[in-house]
This record gives C-alpha cells, structure tokens and sequence, in this order.
C-alpha cells in the first residue's frame, strides 16, 4: 500500500469517527433536523438548478430541458412527497398483543440505522444520488455519498454544493474512483445503498460482507416490453421511442427489448419509425453515450447483430454517437439480448402468443422491470403475476419510478431492497419491536414449578 492510499484510509477513518461522534450526540434524530435537510434539498433543486443541469449536461450530453426534468425536478418530487408525509412515518405504529400477553401494549417505532453510505451512479447523477439521501436524512442518519467518478463536473458539483445546503457536519461527500468505495465500504457502515451494473453490485456486496453491513442494491437488467396484437400501436410506439431514447438510452428502466405478437410486428416497426422520427428529428448526429468504453460496447455488439437494422445504425466514434435503432428478430442468444444493452438500440422480437413471451422472459435472469401494452387488463395482470420483476407497468414503460408511493427496487440479479417515499424512509431506519407490560397482575402460577391448573390453563393459552 503505497503512503497516498494509508493517508487515504486514515482520512476515512477519522470521517466515519466524526460521523459517529455527530450520530451519538443524538441530534439527528429529531423531526426538526429531518425537516431542515429535506428543506435544504429542496432549496438546492430550486436555487441551484442552473448549475445542476449544466454539470449534467457536460458530463453526458443531454439537452437541458431533459437534464431538467430526469434529474432535477423527480429530485424536488421526491424531496417534497418526504417533507408532506414525515411526520406521519416518524409515528410509532401499535400492534395488537395475543391474550397470553395481557395486560400489556405493543408498538413498532422507527429509529435511524446510523452512518449510511450512498453509492451515486453515473446515468441520473442528480437523482439517484439525492433521492437516497431524502431517504436516509428523513430517517435520521448521517451521511457519506460517494458520487459516480463516470460523471465528474456532477461529482465536484455536489461535493461544493451539498455542505452549503445540509448539515455539513453529517452529510459528507466523498469523490473517487472504485478503489475510493471499496476503502469505504472496508471501514463498515449501517447501512450502504448502490445503484449501478450487476456486476459491479456484486463487488459492492462482497465488500460490504466483512463489516457485515447491510446492502440495497439498485441494479439493472434487461426489462421487456410485451405487446399484445390488440394494443394502440401508436400509443405504444411513441412511449417506447420516448423512454427508450431518454439519456440515450442509458437508463436503468429503458425497455430494453420487445416481445409483440407476430400479426401486429409489422406495424408496430412503421410505429416506430414515425415515431422515432418526430421525436429525435433535433438530433440527426445521433444521441451521445457517456464515454468510449460504453460505446465500444455498443457499436461491437450491433456490429455482431444478427437481427435486421430496420431504423438508424450509423456509429460515431468520434462523437461517441450512435443513432436510434431499431433492430427486428435478433438470435436470442447474441449480446443484444443477453446483456444489458444501456444504449439507444431497440431489438424487437415477433412472438405467436403472450405463453412464449412468458417462457422466453422467465428464461432470462429477473429484470427490473416489466412493460405490458394491452386493452386487456385482465390479460396484463396474468402476465405480471407470473412474470417475477422489480416493479410492472400496464400501458406505459418506466412510469413507476415516477410514483413516490410505490416501492423502487429490483430482484434477483437486478437488485435487492428497495427505496423511494415511505419504502426508502424504513430501508434507512431500524424496525424496533417494543413489548410494554405491567408489573402487577403478577400470578405465581406464571413461574416455576407449574402445578397441574397452571399447566393446564398455559395449554388453552397457548
């Protein structure tokens, strides 16, 4: 270990320690820090918005309006929904007690796990590193963030701008690169959220398992869009151009492929190319990816495709762009539809009925999501009863992240724990089981040697 990693290290460790001393003092716990942090974030999204969309935009591209609305103002929702409804969280909620247990009350209250981590990702550096933090400060915590390196004028934005705004003494920021998170996670926290790729989640895991820390991770994975042959195929199409081409495509929740019945494929391609076309008419240099790593990954795997490029294609590397695409019937097996695609490529596969899209999706690892697009809700919510996925959405794609009073999370290989509104206020706060008893009525046949009435009576009891 070289002199610069141990000043590292110790300078973490006197963070933590501080962190600490801040937490034991007891003065996060009340509801009127909460509400000032909440308060302060709200300010931040409000007074700083300028700056925050363009550090977004210098890091990926995006156009402000889009920065604005993906980053910034689900941000100030989020903030907002906690400062509405924190005070009824806050309350301890009464259980009832079995009649063996009489007299005597019983209550679940929630208190703060600690000093919990949060691990920002690079696509919403904006969002999913401050709606953690709503979550985390409305329970009472403190906090270390640790922003994505991948997106770096948010990274220092946030370290400058967060301290102004929060208790700078609780809230801390950390900037680095993954060696920076693993040294972090080593030195054991409350709790650490990460929203990021599968397999960098697994790392987090692996780093958190010796302190034993407890993990929400936030992953991805390839969400499917199911469309039956009585959907509006224009509906249909201009929502998935939409959501699919938002961040160019670098979105944990991007459909990420289509499964549509065969008598309606046809259609729903031409679909798309209107739609595509009037939505990204603005953009004819294509839609730009967040550095050559990523789109090296994408060109090589559209390059390999077996599938027809029916729309788009083209390739930039000079400007890291890439056109929206519409790929028809790629091989199951190739790297379009095996990985994660995180890019402005579109495969749609024709299937004979919805029982294969069942099969074909439930083939694959859990996604993050699933999208069905049908007039038949009945029909939907067969599908998403029998499709496991983080979260569902009937006749839209990706709406639900949007829903302040829906849980957000993942399973299996897309995630674990979940977050947002109340959800993200009890992931970052301890369920205590509180029993309240009398000391009177005290009966002797409670206690050893039982007698034959007390053996009797504990058995109707119990």
């Amino acid at each position: 270990m070289t002199a610069a990693e141990v000043a590292s290290r110790t300078e973490f460790t006197d963070l933590i320690a501080t962190l600490r001393q801040v937490y034991a003092s007891g003065r996060t716990r009340g509801l009127d820090w909460r509400m000032r942090q909440l308060d302060g974030l709200a300010r931040l999204c409000e007074e700083r918005e300028k700056e925050l969309v363009g550090a977004i935009v210098a890091d990926l591209g995006r156009d402000e309006f889009e920065a604005w609305f993906g980053d910034v103002a689900s941000s100030k929702a989020e903030v907002d929904f906690a400062r509405k409804h924190l005070k009824r969280w806050m309350k301890p909620h009464r259980r009832r007690v079995p009649l063996y247990q009489m007299p005597a009350s019983a209550r679940v209250q929630y208190e703060p796990l600690g000093v919990v981590l949060v691990i920002g990702p690079w696509n919403y550096p904006i969002f999913l590193s401050l709606s953690p933090i709503v979550a985390a400060v409305a329970a009472g915590n403190c906090v270390v963030l640790k922003p994505s390196e991948v997106a770096p004028a948010t990274s220092a934005l946030l370290a400058d701008l967060l301290p102004r705004y929060l208790d700078a003494e609780a809230v801390k920021v950390v900037e680095g690169d993954g060696v920076v998170t693993q040294d972090l996670l080593a030195l054991g926290f409350d709790h650490a959220l990460f929203t990021g790729g599968t397999e960098i989640g697994r790392k987090i895991m692996a780093g958190a398992a010796p302190t034993l820390t407890p993990v929400t991770l936030e992953l991805g994975g390839k969400s499917p869009v199911i469309v039956t042959g009585d959907a509006d195929l224009d509906v249909v199409a201009r929502r998935l151009a939409a959501v699919k081409m938002m961040n160019s495509g670098q979105t944990c929740i991007a459909p990420d492929y289509v499964l549509v019945e065969e008598s309606v494929k046809e259609p729903l391609v031409a679909a798309l190319r209107t739609a595509l076309g009037e939505q990204q008419a603005e953009r004819p240099d294509g839609l730009r990816i967040v550095n050559e790593r990523q789109f090296d990954r994408l060109a090589t795997a559209l390059q390999a495709s077996k599938g027809s490029v029916v729309l788009g294609g083209a390739t930039d590397a000079d400007g890291l762009r890439i056109e929206p695409t519409v790929v028809v019937d790629p091989d199951p097996d190739e790297p379009l539809m095996t990985d994660e695609i995180f890019g402005p490529i579109l495969p749609v596969i024709g299937i004979p009925d919805t029982e294969t899209a069942v099969h074909f999706v439930n083939a694959r690892p859990k996604p993050l999501a699933m999208y069905v697009f049908t007039k038949k809700l009945g029909l939907a919510d067969r599908l998403i009863e029998r499709i496991p996925a983080g979260g569902a959405v009937v006749n839209h794609v990706a709406a639900h992240c949007l829903v302040p009073s829906l849980p957000f999370g993942g399973v299996g290989a897309s995630g674990m724990g979940a977050y947002h509104g109340e959800w993200g206020f009890q992931t970052f706060s301890h369920r205590k089981a509180v029993l309240v008893k009398r000391q009177f009525p005290d009966p002797k046949m409670a206690y050893p040697p039982y007698g034959e009435r007390a053996r009797k009576l504990m058995r109707r009891l119990f």
